[in-house]
């Protein structure tokens, strides 16, 4: 097809990105993973989480905190199973599973939460750091896809 070229995967430029983007991915995970134990954003995320239709429940059974937690401790275990994959190619697969099922449940809070989006001179905006989401539910399917690398 005109227009259209081979991806190649081992070419340097190519390999570059791909580290770059994992541990960009790792980092960005583990930050936020962490700050999940601070009260501070076990309050952000309770309007998120108490609103999406998969995780309306869990305040019913656990405290603001424990739920915070939990899902930190889920941010910092994928994580890791990024970087350790660099090494055990087996954990890959686990890692990309992981990164979509997460952004899949955080980009989804964008439809789920009530006043999420707001009107600005016309514009409909959003808390634009969740957008950042797209691009790491993108690296995750390209885990999974890629496997044998």
């Amino acid at each position: 097809m005109n227009g259209t070229s081979k991806l190649n995967v081992e070419s340097g430029t190519y390999q570059s990105g791909y580290y770059i983007s994992l541990f960009g991915a790792a980092l960005i995970l583990l930050w936020i993973g962490i700050f999940k134990f601070t009260p501070t954003e076990a309050a952000a995320i309770k309007p998120l989480v108490e609103n999406h239709f998969l995780t309306f429940f869990v305040y019913k059974t656990a405290s603001v905190q424990m739920v915070s937690n939990a899902i930190g401790a889920i941010e910092i275990i994928i994580a890791l199973l990024l970087i350790f994959s660099v090494k055990f190619a087996s954990l890959r697969r686990y890692a990309g599973i992981g990164l979509i099922m997460t952004f899949l449940v955080t980009l989804s809070y964008l439809f789920t939460t009530p006043g999420i989006w707001k009107i600005v001179d016309g514009v409909p905006v959003t808390d634009f750091f969740i957008l950042k989401d797209l691009m790491l539910l993108g690296f995750g399917l390209m885990i999974v896809q890629n496997n044998k690398k």
